[in-house]
Protein backbone atom coordinates (compact mmCIF):
# COMPACT_ATOMS: atom_id res chain seq x y z
CA UNK A 1 0.00 0.00 0.00
CA UNK A 2 1.04 3.84 -0.51
CA UNK A 3 1.82 5.27 2.73
CA UNK A 4 4.58 7.61 3.32
CA UNK A 5 5.82 8.99 7.01
CA UNK A 6 3.45 12.01 5.78
CA UNK A 7 0.07 10.73 5.51
CA UNK A 8 -2.33 11.76 8.73
CA UNK A 9 -2.49 9.51 11.45
CA UNK A 10 -5.89 8.85 13.24
CA UNK A 11 -6.23 10.94 16.43
CA UNK A 12 -8.50 8.39 17.71
CA UNK A 13 -6.03 5.77 18.60
CA UNK A 14 -4.98 4.79 22.49
CA UNK A 15 -2.41 2.67 23.28
CA UNK A 16 -2.51 0.75 26.31
CA UNK A 17 0.57 -1.99 25.57
CA UNK A 18 2.80 -2.58 28.05
CA UNK A 19 -0.29 -2.55 30.65
CA UNK A 20 0.43 -5.56 33.23
CA UNK A 21 -2.24 -7.18 35.65
CA UNK A 22 -5.42 -4.69 34.88
CA UNK A 23 -8.70 -5.72 36.96
CA UNK A 24 -11.80 -6.52 34.34
CA UNK A 25 -15.53 -5.79 34.78
CA UNK A 26 -17.93 -8.86 34.02
CA UNK A 27 -20.65 -7.27 31.80
CA UNK A 28 -23.57 -6.38 34.27
CA UNK A 29 -21.12 -6.99 37.34
CA UNK A 30 -21.46 -4.92 40.36
CA UNK A 31 -19.18 -3.20 42.49
CA UNK A 32 -16.19 -5.88 43.55
CA UNK A 33 -17.23 -8.64 40.72
CA UNK A 34 -14.28 -8.46 38.83
CA UNK A 35 -10.84 -10.57 37.62
CA UNK A 36 -7.36 -9.97 37.79
CA UNK A 37 -5.90 -11.82 35.08
CA UNK A 38 -2.18 -13.03 35.63
CA UNK A 39 0.40 -11.81 32.89
CA UNK A 40 3.09 -14.94 32.53
CA UNK A 41 6.35 -13.69 31.51
CA UNK A 42 7.98 -10.74 30.28
CA UNK A 43 6.60 -10.87 26.63
CA UNK A 44 3.16 -9.71 28.28
CA UNK A 45 1.33 -13.72 27.18
CA UNK A 46 -1.32 -14.92 28.92
CA UNK A 47 -1.73 -18.83 29.19
CA UNK A 48 -3.94 -20.93 27.75
CA UNK A 49 -4.79 -22.22 31.31
CA UNK A 50 -5.89 -19.26 32.18
CA UNK A 51 -7.99 -18.95 28.90
CA UNK A 52 -9.79 -21.76 30.06
CA UNK A 53 -10.52 -20.55 33.72
CA UNK A 54 -11.71 -17.15 32.24
CA UNK A 55 -13.87 -18.89 30.29
CA UNK A 56 -15.29 -21.37 32.78
CA UNK A 57 -15.82 -18.39 35.15
CA UNK A 58 -17.80 -16.38 32.11
CA UNK A 59 -19.84 -19.62 31.38
CA UNK A 60 -20.54 -20.49 35.05
CA UNK A 61 -22.09 -16.37 35.08
CA UNK A 62 -24.21 -16.79 32.44
CA UNK A 63 -22.14 -15.36 29.77
CA UNK A 64 -21.25 -16.54 26.40
CA UNK A 65 -17.37 -15.50 25.73
CA UNK A 66 -17.31 -15.99 21.95
CA UNK A 67 -20.75 -13.13 22.32
CA UNK A 68 -18.31 -10.68 24.08
CA UNK A 69 -16.55 -10.37 20.06
CA UNK A 70 -19.57 -10.07 18.27
CA UNK A 71 -22.08 -7.25 17.90
CA UNK A 72 -24.81 -10.05 17.56
CA UNK A 73 -26.73 -12.11 15.58
CA UNK A 74 -30.48 -12.60 14.33
CA UNK A 75 -33.26 -13.55 11.63
CA UNK A 76 -31.99 -12.19 9.39
CA UNK A 77 -35.44 -10.98 6.87
CA UNK A 78 -35.88 -8.34 9.49
CA UNK A 79 -32.23 -6.94 9.55
CA UNK A 80 -32.71 -3.33 8.05
CA UNK A 81 -30.99 -3.10 4.59
CA UNK A 82 -27.95 -1.13 3.68
CA UNK A 83 -29.05 2.33 2.31
CA UNK A 84 -28.38 3.68 -0.84
CA UNK A 85 -25.54 6.09 -1.53
CA UNK A 86 -25.74 9.36 -3.05
CA UNK A 87 -23.38 9.78 -6.25
CA UNK A 88 -20.72 11.91 -5.99
CA UNK A 89 -19.62 12.54 -9.31
CA UNK A 90 -17.28 9.34 -9.34
CA UNK A 91 -18.06 5.82 -10.51
CA UNK A 92 -18.16 3.55 -8.18
CA UNK A 93 -17.49 0.74 -10.34
CA UNK A 94 -14.39 0.05 -12.17
CA UNK A 95 -12.38 -2.20 -13.97
CA UNK A 96 -12.08 -5.25 -11.50
CA UNK A 97 -8.59 -5.40 -10.21
CA UNK A 98 -9.08 -8.92 -8.85
CA UNK A 99 -8.88 -9.66 -13.33
CA UNK A 100 -5.14 -9.41 -12.64
CA UNK A 101 -3.49 -12.79 -11.69
CA UNK A 102 -1.01 -12.51 -8.99
CA UNK A 103 0.41 -14.24 -5.77
CA UNK A 104 0.06 -13.03 -2.05
CA UNK A 105 3.17 -11.42 -0.09
CA UNK A 106 4.33 -7.98 -0.79
CA UNK A 107 5.49 -5.73 2.00
CA UNK A 108 4.69 -6.46 5.76
CA UNK A 109 5.08 -3.92 8.28
CA UNK A 110 6.96 -5.46 11.08
CA UNK A 111 8.65 -3.19 13.64
CA UNK A 112 6.39 -1.73 16.73
CA UNK A 113 6.81 1.79 15.80
CA UNK A 114 6.28 1.15 12.02
CA UNK A 115 3.25 -1.14 12.91
CA UNK A 116 1.77 1.65 15.20
CA UNK A 117 1.78 4.54 12.40
CA UNK A 118 0.58 2.41 10.33
CA UNK A 119 -2.70 1.35 11.59
CA UNK A 120 -2.86 4.81 12.57
CA UNK A 121 -3.05 5.46 9.01
CA UNK A 122 -5.42 2.76 8.15
CA UNK A 123 -7.57 3.73 10.76
CA UNK A 124 -7.58 7.58 9.32
CA UNK A 125 -8.56 6.54 5.75
CA UNK A 126 -11.30 4.38 7.23
CA UNK A 127 -12.49 7.91 8.99
CA UNK A 128 -11.99 10.06 5.64
CA UNK A 129 -14.19 7.13 3.60
CA UNK A 130 -16.46 6.33 5.95
CA UNK A 131 -17.15 10.54 6.65
CA UNK A 132 -17.73 10.41 2.96
CA UNK A 133 -19.93 8.23 2.57
CA UNK A 134 -22.44 8.76 5.65
CA UNK A 135 -22.50 12.60 4.36
CA UNK A 136 -24.00 10.84 1.22
CA UNK A 137 -26.91 9.21 2.79
CA UNK A 138 -27.54 11.96 5.14
CA UNK A 139 -25.80 10.12 8.09
CA UNK A 140 -23.43 11.58 10.54
CA UNK A 141 -20.80 9.04 10.94
CA UNK A 142 -19.30 8.92 14.40
CA UNK A 143 -15.65 7.85 14.50
CA UNK A 144 -14.65 4.68 16.29
CA UNK A 145 -11.57 4.12 18.43
CA UNK A 146 -8.84 1.77 18.17
CA UNK A 147 -6.69 0.12 21.18
CA UNK A 148 -3.73 -1.20 21.06
CA UNK A 149 -3.24 -3.50 23.90
CA UNK A 150 -0.45 -6.35 25.10
CA UNK A 151 -1.90 -9.73 25.81
CA UNK A 152 -4.92 -8.58 27.70
CA UNK A 153 -7.45 -5.50 28.72
CA UNK A 154 -10.78 -4.52 29.96
CA UNK A 155 -12.88 -3.45 27.75
CA UNK A 156 -17.45 -2.76 27.79
CA UNK A 157 -17.81 -6.00 26.64
CA UNK A 158 -15.65 -8.03 29.41
CA UNK A 159 -11.78 -8.95 29.50
CA UNK A 160 -10.18 -9.01 25.96
CA UNK A 161 -7.33 -10.86 25.40
CA UNK A 162 -5.09 -11.68 22.50
CA UNK A 163 -6.23 -14.99 22.04
CA UNK A 164 -9.14 -13.85 20.81
CA UNK A 165 -7.43 -11.85 17.83
CA UNK A 166 -8.84 -8.39 16.92
CA UNK A 167 -12.69 -7.45 17.54
CA UNK A 168 -15.10 -5.18 18.06
CA UNK A 169 -16.52 -3.76 21.73
CA UNK A 170 -20.27 -2.60 20.36
CA UNK A 171 -20.65 -1.33 23.94
CA UNK A 172 -18.21 0.90 24.27
CA UNK A 173 -17.67 1.16 20.31
CA UNK A 174 -13.78 0.65 20.04
CA UNK A 175 -11.61 -1.80 17.95
CA UNK A 176 -9.11 -3.66 19.83
CA UNK A 177 -6.03 -5.15 18.57
CA UNK A 178 -2.83 -6.99 19.60
CA UNK A 179 -0.42 -6.13 17.20
CA UNK A 180 1.22 -9.77 17.76
CA UNK A 181 -1.92 -10.75 15.86
CA UNK A 182 0.13 -9.95 12.87
CA UNK A 183 2.48 -11.96 13.11
CA UNK A 184 0.27 -14.76 13.37
CA UNK A 185 -1.43 -13.75 10.44
CA UNK A 186 1.47 -13.99 8.43
CA UNK A 187 3.42 -17.21 9.95
CA UNK A 188 0.27 -19.55 11.18
CA UNK A 189 -2.66 -18.27 8.89
CA UNK A 190 0.07 -17.69 5.62
CA UNK A 191 -1.47 -14.15 4.99
CA UNK A 192 1.42 -12.00 4.41
CA UNK A 193 1.47 -8.00 3.34
CA UNK A 194 0.04 -4.31 4.57
CA UNK A 195 -2.98 -4.92 2.68
CA UNK A 196 -4.02 -8.26 4.50
CA UNK A 197 -3.29 -6.38 7.56
CA UNK A 198 -5.11 -3.09 6.68
CA UNK A 199 -7.92 -6.16 5.45
CA UNK A 200 -8.52 -6.66 9.23
CA UNK A 201 -8.98 -3.62 10.78
CA UNK A 202 -11.10 -2.29 7.63
CA UNK A 203 -13.15 -5.79 8.53
CA UNK A 204 -13.56 -4.67 12.48
CA UNK A 205 -14.63 -0.96 11.34
CA UNK A 206 -17.19 -2.76 9.13
CA UNK A 207 -18.63 -3.74 12.44
CA UNK A 208 -18.95 -0.19 14.01
CA UNK A 209 -20.32 0.69 10.79
CA UNK A 210 -23.13 -2.03 11.23
CA UNK A 211 -23.36 -0.44 14.83
CA UNK A 212 -24.09 2.75 13.86
CA UNK A 213 -26.78 2.00 11.28
CA UNK A 214 -28.72 0.01 13.10
CA UNK A 215 -27.92 -2.85 12.16
CA UNK A 216 -26.10 -4.50 15.29
CA UNK A 217 -28.74 -3.49 17.43
CA UNK A 218 -31.53 -5.28 15.63
CA UNK A 219 -29.74 -8.32 14.87
CA UNK A 220 -28.18 -9.18 18.79
CA UNK A 221 -32.73 -8.56 19.43
CA UNK A 222 -33.43 -11.01 17.03
CA UNK A 223 -30.86 -13.22 18.39
CA UNK A 224 -32.35 -13.98 21.43
CA UNK A 225 -33.65 -17.40 21.78
CA UNK A 226 -32.43 -18.65 18.99
CA UNK A 227 -31.08 -22.17 18.77
CA UNK A 228 -27.27 -22.44 18.90
CA UNK A 229 -26.92 -23.68 14.91
CA UNK A 230 -29.09 -20.92 13.67
CA UNK A 231 -27.49 -18.26 15.86
CA UNK A 232 -24.61 -19.13 13.83
CA UNK A 233 -25.85 -19.13 10.45
CA UNK A 234 -26.85 -15.23 11.33
CA UNK A 235 -24.15 -14.76 12.65
CA UNK A 236 -22.01 -15.69 9.31
CA UNK A 237 -24.33 -13.22 7.30
CA UNK A 238 -23.05 -10.68 9.86
CA UNK A 239 -19.57 -11.14 9.45
CA UNK A 240 -20.06 -11.52 5.58
CA UNK A 241 -21.51 -8.27 5.64
CA UNK A 242 -18.47 -6.54 7.67
CA UNK A 243 -15.90 -8.52 4.54
CA UNK A 244 -18.36 -6.68 1.68
CA UNK A 245 -17.74 -3.00 3.65
CA UNK A 246 -14.17 -3.55 3.93
CA UNK A 247 -14.27 -4.29 0.41
CA UNK A 248 -16.22 -1.20 -0.33
CA UNK A 249 -13.57 0.69 2.21
CA UNK A 250 -10.54 -0.82 -0.03
CA UNK A 251 -12.70 0.72 -3.44
CA UNK A 252 -13.74 3.94 -2.25
CA UNK A 253 -9.85 4.59 -0.43
CA UNK A 254 -8.01 4.11 -3.31
CA UNK A 255 -10.33 6.20 -5.66
CA UNK A 256 -9.79 8.80 -3.09
CA UNK A 257 -6.41 8.02 -1.99
CA UNK A 258 -4.61 6.18 -4.44
CA UNK A 259 -3.35 3.65 -2.43
CA UNK A 260 -3.28 0.16 -3.56
CA UNK A 261 -0.41 -1.05 -5.62
CA UNK A 262 0.18 -4.37 -7.82
CA UNK A 263 -0.43 -7.59 -5.75
CA UNK A 264 -1.99 -5.92 -2.80
CA UNK A 265 -5.82 -7.05 -4.00
CA UNK A 266 -3.95 -10.59 -3.85
CA UNK A 267 -2.92 -10.32 -0.40
CA UNK A 268 -6.52 -9.43 0.88
CA UNK A 269 -8.28 -12.05 -1.05
CA UNK A 270 -5.44 -14.33 -0.01
CA UNK A 271 -6.25 -13.14 3.90
CA UNK A 272 -10.30 -13.23 3.77
CA UNK A 273 -9.75 -17.33 2.41
CA UNK A 274 -6.65 -17.89 4.87
CA UNK A 275 -9.37 -17.07 8.11
CA UNK A 276 -12.31 -18.67 6.56
CA UNK A 277 -13.88 -21.18 9.08
CA UNK A 278 -13.66 -24.17 7.24
CA UNK A 279 -9.58 -23.23 6.78
CA UNK A 280 -9.25 -22.77 10.26
CA UNK A 281 -11.44 -25.72 11.33
CA UNK A 282 -8.98 -28.26 8.90
CA UNK A 283 -6.13 -26.48 10.35
CA UNK A 284 -6.71 -27.23 14.30
CA UNK A 285 -8.49 -29.83 13.93
CA UNK A 286 -9.14 -31.55 10.90
CA UNK A 287 -12.46 -32.03 9.59
CA UNK A 288 -14.91 -28.92 9.02
CA UNK A 289 -18.28 -28.61 10.58
CA UNK A 290 -20.27 -25.80 8.96
CA UNK A 291 -23.27 -25.43 11.88
CA UNK A 292 -20.17 -24.31 13.81
CA UNK A 293 -19.35 -21.47 11.19
CA UNK A 294 -19.61 -18.14 12.86
CA UNK A 295 -17.90 -15.75 10.53
CA UNK A 296 -18.32 -18.11 6.57
CA UNK A 297 -16.28 -20.08 4.55
CA UNK A 298 -12.73 -18.86 2.68
CA UNK A 299 -15.19 -19.05 -0.45
CA UNK A 300 -17.69 -16.71 1.28
CA UNK A 301 -15.45 -14.09 2.81
CA UNK A 302 -13.82 -14.23 -0.84
CA UNK A 303 -17.07 -13.68 -2.27
CA UNK A 304 -18.19 -10.35 -0.38
CA UNK A 305 -15.16 -9.01 0.24
CA UNK A 306 -14.45 -8.90 -3.97
CA UNK A 307 -18.46 -7.72 -4.03
CA UNK A 308 -17.82 -4.69 -2.18
CA UNK A 309 -14.12 -3.96 -3.38
CA UNK A 310 -15.79 -4.59 -7.10
CA UNK A 311 -18.77 -1.84 -6.19
CA UNK A 312 -17.41 0.50 -3.72
CA UNK A 313 -21.45 0.46 -3.08
CA UNK A 314 -22.54 -0.47 0.50
CA UNK A 315 -26.02 -1.03 -0.63
CA UNK A 316 -24.33 -4.26 -2.72
CA UNK A 317 -23.95 -5.56 0.68
CA UNK A 318 -27.18 -7.00 2.16
CA UNK A 319 -26.21 -10.21 3.06
CA UNK A 320 -29.25 -10.63 5.17
CA UNK A 321 -31.73 -10.98 2.17
CA UNK A 322 -30.21 -12.84 -0.26
CA UNK A 323 -30.21 -16.74 -0.39
CA UNK A 324 -26.87 -17.27 -2.00
CA UNK A 325 -24.04 -16.36 0.22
Amino acid sequence: MRYSDDDRQSNNVEDRRGERGPMFPFPGGGRGRTIRIPVGGRGGGISIGTIVIIGVILMLLGVNPLDLLTGGSGNYPQVPQMPQSEPDGRTASRQSPLDIPGLPGGRTVTSEDDMKRFVSQVLADTEDVWNRVFQGIGRRYSEPQMVLFSGATRTACGTGDAAMGPFYCPLDRKVYIDLSFYDQLKQRFQAPGDFAQAYVIAHEVGHHVQKLLGIADKVQEIKEGMGQTEANAVQVRMELQADCLAGVWANRNDQLKNRLEPGDVEEGLNAASQIGDDMIQKRTQGWVVPDAFTHGSSKQRVRWFRKGLDSGDIAQCDTFNTNSL
